[in-house]
């Protein structure tokens, strides 16, 4: 499975702003700078398609991404940044929650956690809002390259406990290595695939 093509597709901060319902959408859920947008180059095989800022809470705005025609990546402004306003994060969560309440092409959410790091209660709370809406799921834990392959099933067990995950179901995912990429792209065409959708790989 590969992706063949992808392009920006459109930027939202408002529900105005999100595009007609057409294709299938995968949501990236995650804490600021956990490298989301890593993730994405790194699925993609482009490595300035997402934009990666040093500075947390740089993402704004909801982002879609149109890959192969047939699906798109939605990544969303991380959670748990305390330097953002109170006003911007309230604007936000209202984005956040008419998003996943009402967005009729939402298909799938890919929670995306640090490995070097137990699970924030930001993670948890997103962890079983995803559960709450029956949304089908992955948890991908990326940044694997800065931990020691030693230490990588404690912290899987951690992570996984906390999220109420068997440690099977946990993705380990380095962006530079590209460790799990594979994987992670199976689980999402396979997904799309046995939902009826036609994508092409």
């Amino acid at each position: 499975m590969r992706i063949k093509k992808a392009e920006f597709f459109r930027f939202a901060d408002s529900c105005a702003d999100f595009p007609s319902e057409f294709y299938p959408e995968i949501v990236l859920a995650g804490r600021s700078n956990v490298g989301k947008s890593s993730f994405i180059n790194a699925l993609t095989g482009q490595k300035r398609l997402a934009r990666i800022s040093g500075t947390p809470g740089k993402t704004r705005a909801v982002h879609f991404y149109l890959i192969n025609e047939s699906f798109c990546f939605v990544d969303l402004p991380g959670y748990g940044y305390a330097r953002v306003s109170k006003k911007m994060k309230e604007k936000w969560a209202n984005l956040l929650e008419h998003y996943f309440t009402e967005r009729k092409t939402l298909f799938m959410v890919i929670q995306i956690v640090d490995l070097r790091h137990e699970p924030s209660r930001e993670d948890q709370q997103m962890a079983v809002w995803i559960r709450h809406f029956a949304l089908p799921f992955i948890t991908v834990a990326t940044k694997a390259d800065k931990v020691p392959r030693g230490k990588r099933e404690k912290q899987r067990r951690i992570i996984a406990a906390a999220l109420d995950l068997s440690p099977d179901e946990l993705i380990i995912f380095s962006a530079e290595t590209k460790e799990g990429k594979e994987e992670t792209l199976q689980v999402i065409f396979r997904s799309l695939k046995e939902a009826g959708f036609s994508v092409q790989a």
